[in-house]
């Protein structure tokens, strides 16, 4: 018979529910939603850091923006060739938002005490239905983000080894990689993670590279001329750039992983996300101005290699191959890293009751290696019924998806900050300050969700209103716990 529990007014249901039938922690202790798959600061539960092996805010800044440059941006240039040059307003923009948003992310992570990552942050106001429906949404846009990565794969192998894919032959390839990934990823996460220092550092070489000695090759004219080719109203070219720069963004949320390792966290947090944030904005907007004005706007729309295209401009042939096996390099390794994070981010919801328990199972080696099939099979469905004449069309279509069911999570978090800070018992100005970026956040995710276009948006509502269909089967079928206490109140009566 099972015992009850005692109340808990600031625990959700789903936590509770964990606690109460044993259910075994995550792979990574503390952890039950992913952090950038380049990093793992994880410890063992009772270990602490020196405070002079603890880092300052300064070298918190520094990792917060390499963490959050990934390989987002390497086809990005190709895309908003198409719009112009003067997308460079629409990466300020996004830029800004994009800071606002991790701050309050950052915030939420500190003080949210319930389970589920941004679930957890959503549950403070919309209860356990909006804990699932958060990380049902983020779990599907993992499963998509993934698929445009093995895209970008395909892409720059294509421009390195010098061959031309029919779009029945770039669909094989994306499922070609992607099960490649998840086939290392059966090795559990040190295999899955054993080079993700490469990963990094294949990414940052070519990004640093363009940033030191682009400016000695770029070419005003070039730059001027690619300004607004379709001459397009100011107001269309933003709505069409943010929700394509936003991608490169994606994983905004998880910007206070490293808080454990700081001195003073509850100062140098916050600081080192915004300056981070703003660092990654800025290296990412002035990469791409520095393309626009190396790479002739003709051929810089529908290329499969943009940065190769750069330093082709500026070192030669030679130099563009290397630089596109590099970012080939990082995209698979941070495919591979990805393919076991969305692995872990189902098992764990597996683990909170949220999706089939046997996704739960895991090997040998702690791989969930029936999460990481079950994963495959729908990324190759999903590559199938996304396959288009080229790679870049496929790309921009998997990206506006990934970045449109991507912010269902973000806007239901930022809406539950207010409620989470008086749970949490915050307060004062900084907590006001909070509550202003969080509605700021909020209203630029609404302005992203409508760039990305009626289509994305009608394919971003069915995939909620099915989550919310899964949520209503499940909970017709669960009897809580007695004496259990939620926030909101929910109460299930089953017949």
């Amino acid at each position: 018979m099972v015992q009850p529990l005692p109340p808990r007014k600031q625990m959700g249901f789903l936590l509770a529910l964990k606690k109460q039938r044993g259910i075994p922690e995550p792979v990574y202790p503390g952890q039950t939603f992913p952090v950038n798959p380049f990093t793992n600061t994880s410890r063992k539960k009772g270990n602490t850091l020196s405070k002079s092996k603890k880092m300052g805010v300064i070298q918190l800044t520094t990792v917060t923006a390499i963490n959050m440059m990934g390989s987002g941006i390497i086809l990005l240039p190709s895309k908003l060739a198409e719009i112009g040059t003067v997308s460079i307003f629409a990466w300020i923009l996004a830029s800004l938002g994009a800071t606002l948003l991790a701050y309050a992310f950052s915030v939420c992570g500190m003080y949210g005490k319930k389970s589920g990552g941004m679930g957890g942050y959503a549950e403070y106001r919309f209860g356990r239905a909006g804990n699932f429906l958060a990380n049902f949404t983020y779990a599907i846009s993992l499963i998509i983000a993934n698929i445009a990565i093995a895209t970008g794969v395909v892409s720059y192998a294509s421009y390195f080894f010098g061959f031309e894919l029919s779009p029945i032959g770039v669909c094989a390839a994306t499922i070609g990689v992607l099960m490649l990934a998840a086939s290392i990823s059966f090795g559990g996460p040190k295999e899955a993670g054993r080079f993700s220092t490469l990963g990094v550092v294949c990414v940052l070489t070519p990004v640093a590279g363009l940033l030191l000695a682009g400016w000695y090759f770029f070419d005003p004219a070039i730059y001027a001329a690619a300004w607004n080719p379709e001459d397009l109203p100011f107001s269309i070219t933003m709505r069409d750039s943010i929700a394509v720069i936003l991608w490169a963004f994606l994983g905004l949320e998880t910007a206070c992983a490293n808080s454990e390792t700081v001195e003073n966290p509850t100062r140098n947090v916050p600081i080192a996300v915004l300056a981070g944030t703003l660092l990654a904005g800025f290296v990412y907007t002035v990469s791409t101005a520095i393309i626009g004005g190396l790479v002739p706007y003709g051929e810089l729309i529908g290329s499969e290699a943009p940065f190769g295209l750069a330093y082709a401009a500026m070192f030669g042939d030679t130099a563009a191959l290397i630089v596109s096996g590099m970012l080939v390099c990082s995209c698979f390794v941070s495919l591979t890293a990805w393919q076991f994070t969305i692995s872990e981010v189902v098992r764990n919801g597996a683990s909170l009751g949220q999706f089939p328990s046997f996704l739960t199972k895991v090997n040998r080696f702690r791989s969930p290696y029936l999460a990481i099939i079950s994963l495959v099979t729908i990324q190759s469905i999903l590559t199938l019924s996304t396959i288009s004449p080229t790679l870049l069309k496929q790309f921009n279509v998997l990206i506006n998806l990934a970045v449109m069911v991507n912010l269902i999570p973000y806007l239901l978090s930022m809406f539950s900050v207010p409620a989470l800070q008086r749970a949490e018992g915050l307060s004062g100005r900084k907590a006001k300050f909070t509550n202003f970026t969080a509605v700021c956040g909020a209203f630029y995710s609404i302005y992203a969700v409508y760039g990305c276009g009626w289509d994305i948006i009608t394919d971003g509502i069915i995939v909620a209103l099915f989550g919310l269909v899964i949520y209503a089967f499940k909970t017709y079928r669960v009897q809580p716990a007695p004496n259990l206490a939620t926030y909101p109140p929910f109460h299930i009566h089953k017949k």
